[in-house]
């Protein structure tokens, strides 16, 4: 099953910092120390929903580059900051956040459970029943907030979880 995943939104000093870390470790140290902090109106947590709210996002598959821009960029977008397996951290810009935010706003509960029913990869680990998508559904008015108060804050946003 898919592990817990978290997205935070940066401010410029924090965005400057990531992307100038130069390791594995380096990201790691930086994400800790995000972490540490826990600015809950700076950051959202997706639980094990990430999974299938990004293949829902995409074409279906759990890859880095797949799906069509904005959606493709809300989970595992942007720029891959981490190369081990053993943890994931993606990178998207400001003003990729902005336009996330308007791709997301219209859409609601009833086109997740639409697109959900069309997810076909044998790779997905959840059931695909309706407690299934309920609970990802129940993520995506807060996914949304988070993106928008992102997006009105002009911050870039990493998505973080570890394998």
């Amino acid at each position: 099953m898919a592990a817990r995943a978290v997205l935070f939104a940066l401010g410029t000093q924090d965005a400057e910092r990531v992307l100038a870390c130069q390791d594995d470790d380096e990201v790691i140290e930086f994400v800790a120390e995000v972490e540490d902090r826990w600015d809950m109106n700076h950051l959202f947590e997706l639980d094990k929903s990430w999974d299938a709210l990004h293949r829902c996002f995409t074409d279906g598959d759990l890859a880095f580059d797949n799906g069509d821009y904005p959606l493709s960029h809300v989970i595992l977008g942007g720029v891959p900051l981490h190369g081990g397996d053993d943890y994931i951290v993606c990178y998207v810009t400001a003003d990729q956040v902005r336009e996330i935010a308007k791709a997301l706003e219209p859409l609601n509960g009833q086109w997740l459970s639409d697109r959900f029913a069309t997810l076909t990869s044998d790779a997905y680990q959840g059931t695909g029943d309706a407690d299934d998508i309920a609970y990802t559904q129940a993520f995506l008015p807060g996914l949304k907030n988070f993106y928008l108060t992102a997006a009105q804050n002009h911050r870039a946003v990493i998505f973080t979880v570890s394998q």
